[in-house]
């Protein structure tokens, strides 16, 4: 039984090669790869995991802490076992994920550009110190599959023309058409290089110090094969695949969302889920909406995808005081089937992406919003386009000072409005992923961006551990007031079967300055009317308009205050959030 199961996944992984590599002369047949990539990931007769098609790896239950390795910091103490005792002390109960941002060996962009995938930076702890969090908590990772650093051994290899890794590197001509390339940088795509076999031009997507893979080598695939496979034996158990849109480059096309990405997508979660049922990807693709949900496949990529539209939609909602743009996008997302889920989350180490907006905002919203956040101290990143012009791409700010006001300015409900944010964010159909300058109530960190000038840095605060436990103990900072009020509410979401990341979804019709939507468990037994106030003024809702049934009572989870048919009517404070539930 179990020598058929591997006959089936090595045909079945051979079926994704026969696809990628459709019309490219190899030098090995596609059978010889697959067997080669079964090796790396130890995929035998007594390392195979059955995946259940369509399973839910994921419950109500389940919050993702998005964090770097040394967001806490503590002098004679490696980061991450600072971290450690960060989590354990304030988020034990109320987070059950961490994606620890990358925690490698690195070069630029805070990570991402990196020199060594097989080693911890020595500067965060070693491998014992992410086993050790990975024992209390479910660990995301981020694969890096696009591009790593010009500094890494790899690329030096390839300048010399022999060693490992020496052919992993995407070239092109120096005169090709790149005017579709569509990209998030507006720094020259080619990168002259000297090599001992000649002048070459490498495919630098994002930046000069971060080269770009070529996955027309079947040997990339097994580099990375056997990345995740020591990913795995020391504990990952959540992949973040980091911009992953951008893997198959053909010259002449747009070289994002490519047929050949898609297939590369569904072959390493075939690859994956294999070598541990329950270990699950996520893809993250700040592009628009529509190819977003495409990273979904027929429940065959990822298990997740970023749902990058939410963050500026939810910021313009609330800056605004109108829901219009919001609602009529959420009533627009298909209910995500079993074996998948969204990640929801309004703030993360990157800025506010500003292209899954396109199609769901005006421009003259989008302008509206970027002037908006640049009057709160925000900073905006540019991306190039086909005619040489640059558009925002991005707005960076923490989402704390985001939120301190309105368009007509700064008011006294900044605190209240990014309660708000989160409120409806940990209500949404999905799973929640929240940052943790968000859970600290973070505000613009302008000295490391003065520091750095790479405008991500606003929102990339490193903490001493000392100063943040004293001010976490004073009861009228920001600090103290933001961790305690979003710890209740990820306490009492956890709680609600009606918040299962699949749980049935409607939109509710409350007009623009109400936001309201209805959850109902999979057993059908709870629901759950979540209803806010998104504007500066108090608002009323009968409570007909969000139909209660007569014969169940209801309580707003939030306030502990029962809510009965016979009040007719229900005042909403400026900001304020009820989920109305028929179980306490």
């Amino acid at each position: 039984m179990v020598n058929t199961a591997l006959n089936q996944l090595q045909d079945k992984i051979k079926h994704h090669l026969d696809i990628i590599y459709d019309g490219i002369s190899l030098e090995d047949n596609t059978a010889t790869i697959s067997q080669d990539l079964m090796t790396h990931m130890r995929l035998d007769s007594e390392n195979i995991s059955l995946p259940i098609p369509h399973k839910n790896h994921w419950s109500e239950q389940d919050t993702v802490l998005i964090t770097y390795g040394d967001s806490v910091c503590c002098e004679q103490e490696k980061p991450m076992r600072t971290l450690h005792r960060f989590l354990k002390k304030h988020c034990e109960d109320v987070i059950s994920a961490v994606h620890i941002l990358p925690f490698f060996p690195y070069s630029s962009d805070d990570g991402f550009s990196i020199i060594d995938y097989s080693s911890v930076n020595e500067s965060l702890g070693d491998w014992s110190d992410v086993q050790c969090i990975a024992k209390d908590y479910t660990l995301m990772v981020d694969l890096v599959m696009n591009h790593c650093s010009a500094r890494s051994a790899w690329f030096s290899n390839f300048i010399k023309g022999s060693g490992s890794g020496s052919d992993l590197f995407f070239t092109a001509d120096k005169d090709i058409d790149i005017s579709r390339v569509v990209r998030p940088r507006t720094s020259e795509l080619l990168r002259k290089t000297e090599t001992a076999d000649g002048t070459k031009y490498v495919w630098c997507t994002f930046s000069h110090d971060q080269v770009d893979f070529d996955f027309r080598n079947p040997k990339t695939l097994s580099a990375f094969a056997s990345i995740i496979r020591q990913y795995l034996d020391n504990g990952a158990h959540i992949f973040r695949l980091d911009a992953v849109a951008f893997l198959w480059k053909v010259p002449g096309s747009t070289c994002i969302n490519l047929e050949q990405t898609h297939e590369i997508v569904r072959l390493f979660r075939t690859l994956i889920e294999y070598a541990k049922s329950d270990a699950i990807i996520i893809s993250e693709t700040n592009i628009p909406n529509q190819e977003n949900l495409a990273y979904f496949g027929n429940a065959n990529e990822a298990h997740a995808i970023y749902n990058f539209s939410l963050p500026p939609l939810l910021v313009n909602t609330l800056v605004t005081g109108d829901c219009h743009y919001l609602k009529n996008w959420l009533m627009s997302m298909p209910p995500a089937q079993n074996g998948t889920a969204y990640f929801n989350f309004i703030a993360s180490h990157d800025g506010i992406g500003l292209r899954p907006a396109e199609g769901l905002l005006s421009e003259k919203e989008i302008n509206t919003l970027v002037n908006t956040m640049q009057d709160f101290g925000g900073r905006i990143s540019w991306r190039a386009l086909d005619n040489g012009q640059k558009k925002p791409y991005e707005i960076n700010i923490t989402l704390f000072d985001a939120l301190q006001g309105t368009t007509k300015g700064p008011d006294r409900w900044g605190l209240e409005r990014f309660i708000c944010a989160h409120a409806i964010m940990l209500a949404l159909e999905g799973i929640p992923g929240l940052y943790i300058q968000s859970l600290l109530g973070c505000s613009n960190d302008y000295e490391k961006l003065e520091h750095t000038s790479h405008n991500r840095s606003i929102n990339r605060h490193r903490w001493d551990y000392a100063a943040l436990e004293a001010l976490l103990e004073e009861p009228l900072s920001q600090h103290h007031k933001c961790l305690t009020r979003l710890s209740a509410l990820l306490t009492t979401r956890k709680q609600q079967a009606a918040f299962h990341p699949n749980a049935t979804q409607f939109t509710l019709q409350l007009g623009r300055k109400v936001f309201g939507f209805w959850r109902q468990s999979i057993d059908r037994r709870q629901s759950i009317f979540n209803i806010s106030n998104i504007c500066n003024e108090p608002q009323v809702v009968t409570v007909s308009d969000i139909n209660l049934i007569g014969t169940d009572q209801w309580i707003d989870l939030i306030s502990g205050q029962a809510i009965t048919l016979e009040q007719n009517e229900i005042t909403l404070s400026p900001y304020q959030t009820l989920w109305i539930s028929n179980q306490e």
